[in-house]
């Protein structure tokens, strides 16, 4: 049986690793922000279920929002805003995925205190009015969050976090019937490599935000959304979220990181937005938020 095992453990190590091993798509050069390309790992997922389901869920949380009352109509303003915003955004989506064209792409609004919004895989996008209200966003700042959070879904993120769960739990498991064949405690073994699994998806995480953050800023810019307020933004977020976890527990990154990656990438995005304006990038007046307290942003 030992042996049986161990052919079982070694199968599932070698499918893990081969998997690391691959070569990743390519991506086509562009101006721009440069980013990796995309992850192997999304492909031990079928994309199109996981798109199917997506649009399921989102139906199905739409639905429950209109029962409670919560789902804003058609005509509200900040539902024409948002559909507005994104209207200009997406056609600059488009090139970085090509199943992007084939989405059904919806948004809406739902009322709740919650400081969030997010983009489903195949271009559900939702927003609460809680971001909305508190962050006092204006359209450049909308046009970041979304820009962002449409990201996620461009870049396919959560298939490439459950792939890497798959591999991650494969590798573990694999370790854990190791032990048990040289004569240790599988489940101690199996335990320590959950937990160290779980530390390892919070990194991926946290690459994902950084990700997102860096591609949607460069399609914000080419909608003509102000890259800036994305600094602006996580000022803002930085005010609300005094007690958010370490950064190293935190599937985002820590505030001033964030910040001061989206001010490395403005070489790369404020001439896209200056061209966008019709003016060059000298001649750009500072971004003024719409918070006394949030200092201009260069």
């Amino acid at each position: 049986m030992k042996s049986i095992k161990l052919v079982l453990g070694g199968t599932a190590l070698v499918l893990a690793t081969s998997v690391y091993a691959q070569a990743e798509q390519a991506e086509p050069v562009q101006e721009g922000v440069k980013v990796e390309k995309m992850s192997i790992m999304r492909k031990l997922v079928p994309t199109g279920a996981l798109e199917g389901q997506a649009a399921q869920q989102y139906v199905q949380t739409m639905r429950d929002a209109q029962a409670k009352k919560a789902l804003a109509p058609d005509d509200h303003p900040q539902v024409i805003r948002l559909r507005a915003i994104a209207k200009k955004l997406i056609p600059y989506a488009l090139p970085w995925n090509d199943r992007a064209k084939e989405w059904k792409w919806e948004v809406n609004l739902l009322g709740s205190t919650q400081i969030n919004a997010y983009c489903m895989p195949g271009g559900k996008i939702a927003f609460y009015t809680g971001i909305l209200d508190t962050l006092k966003l204006t359209d450049d700042e909308v046009a970041i969050v979304m820009g962002h959070e449409i990201a996620h879904a461009l870049r396919e993120h959560g298939a490439e976090r459950a792939g890497k769960s798959v591999a991650a739990n494969l590798a573990v498991r694999a370790a854990a019937l190791f032990a048990e064949y040289k004569g240790y405690d599988g489940r101690v073994v199996e335990g320590v490599g959950s937990a160290g699994a779980n530390l390892a998806m919070l990194k991926f995480s946290r690459d994902d935000e950084t990700e997102a953050d860096i591609v949607g800023l460069d399609i914000a810019a080419r909608a003509g959304y102000d890259p800036r307020a994305g600094v602006a933004l996580w000022q803002k977020m930085g005010y609300v979220n005094k007690n958010s976890p370490p950064k190293w527990l935190s599937t985002h990154p820590a505030g001033k990181d964030r910040i001061n990656e989206i001010r490395k990438h403005f070489p790369e995005v404020m001439p896209l937005y200056a061209r966008a304006k019709g003016v060059s990038v000298e001649s750009l007046a500072p971004y003024k938020s719409n918070v006394k307290v949030i200092p201009d942003v260069q």
